[in-house]
């Protein structure tokens, strides 16, 4: 089970890590954090140094009731750290987490190796096209409507069932448009309940039918501190213990704001098995 990253081959049958960069000022844990040229490069090479495979750069926050951000804006934000991180860092292998085709293809153009689309193209009807044509690995995330109303979309028959044909659909047209790698998210705290999230943790195995890779991002997100009655930056110990289940239950990549606790995670579940 291995992806093409801009000529790297990644093996995926060993669970791998994606830290997180976010360069928005809005994100639920970590916005505006990391405003400065330094204070970005120090966090990137702390994410490498504690074992991180790929760092997710994204631009505009998907936190529910997020605020609109422009084309123009998301552009302006993440172009430059892409550039930056590109040149400080030759061998990085970086994930755009966007929504937007331009977006994807003018981080790709700079460097950038994968795209990571919460709405699996259905927010922008040329990223599937987009992507095909740029020949890289695709992340799509389930979720409905849009950061704005996918709280209000949490009806589910059978929350495993539904999210199997969201994937059955996608998948199918993004392979007739060739797109040879791709990555399932099954979109942890988007357009599910607390008690959604927690069922489809522990159905999580299901998604293996699609024989893809999956990608888990529980990082100290609402499900774990409202269940814990704290708040996100005290939620690490809750998400490297829901992190184990997610490996328990197939996950290839996790995606987290910890790298370090995660790597340990990591190297844990490879002893047990």
């Amino acid at each position: 089970m291995t992806i093409n990253c801009r000529g790297k081959l990644i093996d995926l049958s060993t669970p791998k890590v994606m830290g997180i960069l976010n360069v928005t000022p809005d994100s639920f844990y970590d916005g505006g954090m990391y405003k400065e040229e330094s204070n970005i490069i120090n966090q990137v090479q702390k994410i490498l140094d504690d074992g991180a495979t790929f760092i997710d750069v994204g631009a505009y926050s998907s936190k529910p009731n997020a605020n609109e951000v422009s084309q123009e804006e998301e552009l302006q934000r993440i172009l430059p750290i892409i550039e930056l991180l590109v040149k400080q860092f030759p061998e990085i292998i970086i994930s755009v987490d966007t929504f937007r085709a331009e977006v994807a293809k003018q981080c790709i153009e700079k460097g950038a190796a994968l795209v990571n689309d919460i709405s699996a193209g259905h927010l922008d009807d040329n990223m599937l096209e987009i992507v095909a044509s740029l020949n890289v690995p695709y992340i799509m995330m389930h979720m409905r409507g849009t950061p704005k109303t996918m709280q209000q979309q949490t009806d589910y028959s059978n929350i495993l069932k539904d999210i199997i044909l969201y994937f059955s659909e996608r998948i199918t047209k993004a392979r007739a448009l060739v797109i040879k790698d791709i990555i399932i998210d099954p979109g942890f705290g988007f357009a599910k309940t607390l008690e959604q999230n927690f069922e489809l943790l522990n159905v999580l195995e299901g998604l293996g039918i699609t024989d893809l890779p999956l990608l888990a991002g529980l990082s100290r997100k609402s499900m774990i501190y409202k269940t814990l009655e704290t708040s996100a930056s005290e939620a690490l110990n809750g998400t490297t213990a829901l992190n184990m289940v997610a490996l328990q239950k197939g996950a290839a990549i996790l995606r987290v704001h910890d790298v370090k606790e995660a790597v340990e995670c990591v190297t844990l579940f490879n002893q047990l098995k």
